[in-house]
């Protein structure tokens, strides 16, 4: 993955060191946006910045609920079989060799056979 600054990817540098500001559409009922309006008033903030902390607090609550907590347990494991089912596939098919011993076979190969 390259490393493009905030301005390359178009976004500004977030305070809390997260990464760069990307743009998100969110689709709302009349209503919810109405209050988060009036709550972006009441803060006297951007409806953009009253948006980002709301979803930044949800996010942080969500990261202490026991059935998210649960599932995100359940989600590592799978991604530790596919991990693992992809590195005996690639192990396969570099015939037992670790990447490391066929990098070093592929340097002492000799040129111009």
């Amino acid at each position: 993955m390259s490393e493009e600054t905030a301005a390359e990817m178009g976004g500004t540098m977030h305070e809390n060191g997260m990464g760069p500001l990307r743009p998100l559409s969110v689709r709302m009922s009349d209503g919810t946006r109405a209050q988060l309006e009036i709550l972006a008033q009441l803060n006297e903030r951007s409806l953009t910045e009253e948006t980002r902390l709301a979803l930044e607090d949800w996010v942080e609550k969500s990261k202490s609920d026991p059935a998210v907590l649960k599932r995100a347990e359940q989600v590592r494991a799978e991604i530790e079989r596919d991990a693992e089912t992809r590195r005996n596939a690639i192990e396969a098919v570099l015939g037992g060799k670790t990447a490391k011993q066929t990098a070093r076979a592929s340097k002492q190969a000799p040129s111009g056979a």
